[in-house]
């Protein structure tokens, strides 16, 4: 049910104003996320940290359309794409975010149980399985209202990964150095690096969750309209998409630059260049930078997970529904949204599944990541399409700068997408 809401004053104006871009980039540094940022500062040091400069502008671009698009219109990306694009054009899009999606939710759910173990003793799969039932339990039972807090204290719990910088010793003038001017290694295992940081940052599932939580957050307040249907309520609610996707996006940076940071100053400098996941790595400092170091990384490992996990979920089920033109969104009862909350739980159940499997974890995520490599491009076009149709988005079509940084992360991954293919086994 709406709430009409006091317009918050003084402090608690900022806090308040964060919300979708903010959760969506802490969602964005999950465990799978972890792992590709420890193998490419344990492999190349401090040969891969520009990249998260160029990284920013295009993540916000991207970000900030999918949030609009939420924010105008009051329907999710796949429910806009449905009125804009063939029905099997949507569905393949659709059925790639989903195995993606399922395939990221399982090694996330593998490296939190792994985690766990490294902290605290146990058997790593039963907390894969209790976590999973967590997150599972407090997105079909917990009001959104009451949920969206628990998700931006989750968000803000990434800041272990800035203290863990702190913690360990870091030569500042030599990171700068190779910030500033990178040591460029033109082969083969260096562009599949810069390749898998691209498609961890820009991922189709963010996209989704965004533009979501966006009308999530739209029918929580009976103030709120669709900007559609409301145009004075723009100029703020723009203001707000802005500053809440710019500051969400920079943090999402913050804490990969910090993860790169922190591999490379311990382990490429000790010569443990061979990290295959985000608990190997956290395992590995424990010996070379300290328990506190270690705690520091393990915990983050987890609490990104409980925040990742949901919004790979979510994002999972309002894709389906919006497509199938179902009710969606966590503002429902299961009972009023079946299809929404049967794939919500479904895309939980079939990750945790993975993490009782055979299969290895590493070799699911790569084929994730390949999936979703070939999602990407074209759901991007996609929306960025949708943000310049009158029809949809009536004043607020999308235009100018924010319009031209869409389409540059859209052709950058292009590229990324063309290179992993030929990259594929060279690896």
């Amino acid at each position: 049910m709406k709430r009409s809401k006091v317009a918050p004053q003084g402090a608690a104006t900022w806090w308040r104003r964060l919300g979708a871009g903010l959760v969506t980039g802490a969602a964005d540094d999950d465990p799978s996320g972890v792992a590709t940022y420890s193998q490419v500062g344990a492999r190349f040091g401090y040969g891969l940290l520009w990249i998260i400069f160029l990284t920013i502008p295009l993540m916000i671009a991207i970000q900030m359309v999918s949030a609009r698009i939420g924010r105008v219109t009051g329907r999710g990306l796949a429910d806009n794409l449905m009125r804009t694009f063939p029905a099997p054009l949507v569905w393949l899009l659709v059925a790639c975010l989903v195995v993606a999606n399922v395939i990221n939710i399982g090694a996330d759910l593998a490296a939190m149980g792994a985690a766990a173990q490294l902290l605290i003793g146990g058997p790593h799969v039963v907390y894969a399985l209790v976590l999973a039932l967590l997150s599972t339990v407090l997105q079909v039972y917990l009001p959104f209202d009451r949920y969206a807090p628990i998700l931006k204290g989750l968000a803000i719990s990434l800041l272990t990964y800035v203290a863990t910088v702190f913690v360990v010793k870091v030569p500042w003038a030599e990171a700068l150095k190779a910030t500033v001017w990178p040591p460029v290694q033109w082969h083969t295992e260096y562009l599949t690096a810069i390749v898998a940081v691209l498609g961890t940052t820009i991922s189709p599932y963010l996209f989704c969750w965004q533009a979501a939580q966006e009308v999530e957050e739209l029918r929580e307040d009976d103030q709120r309209q669709p900007l559609r249907n409301a145009v004075a309520q723009g100029p703020d609610a723009l203001r707000r998409i802005a500053i809440d996707t710019s500051v969400g996006m920079i943090l999402s940076n913050l804490i990969a630059f910090c993860m790169i940071l922190t591999t490379a100053a311990v382990l490429h400098a000790h010569g443990k260049t061979d990290i295959q996941s985000a608990s190997d790595a956290a395992q590995a400092l424990k010996p070379l930078a300290g328990p506190l170091a270690f705690g520091l990384f393990a915990t983050g490992i987890v609490s990104t997970g409980l925040l990742a996990v949901p919004v790979l979920a979510g994002a999972t089920a309002f894709a389906v529904a919006g497509a199938a033109h179902r009710p969606y969104g966590l503002d429902h009862r299961p009972s009023g949204a079946k299809l929404f909350y049967a794939v919500l739980i479904l895309a939980m159940v079939l990750g945790a599944a993975l993490t009782l499997s055979p299969i290895d974890p590493m070799k699911a995520l790569y084929w994730s990541a390949v999936v979703n490599g070939v999602c990407a491009v074209p759901l991007m076009a996609a929306l960025l399409w949708v943000a310049r149709q009158k029809r949809a988005m009536g004043a607020y079509v999308v235009r100018g700068a924010l319009w031209g940084w869409g389409w540059a992360a859209t052709a950058i991954m292009g590229v990324a997408v063309v290179v992993m293919f030929a990259t594929l086994g060279h690896g």
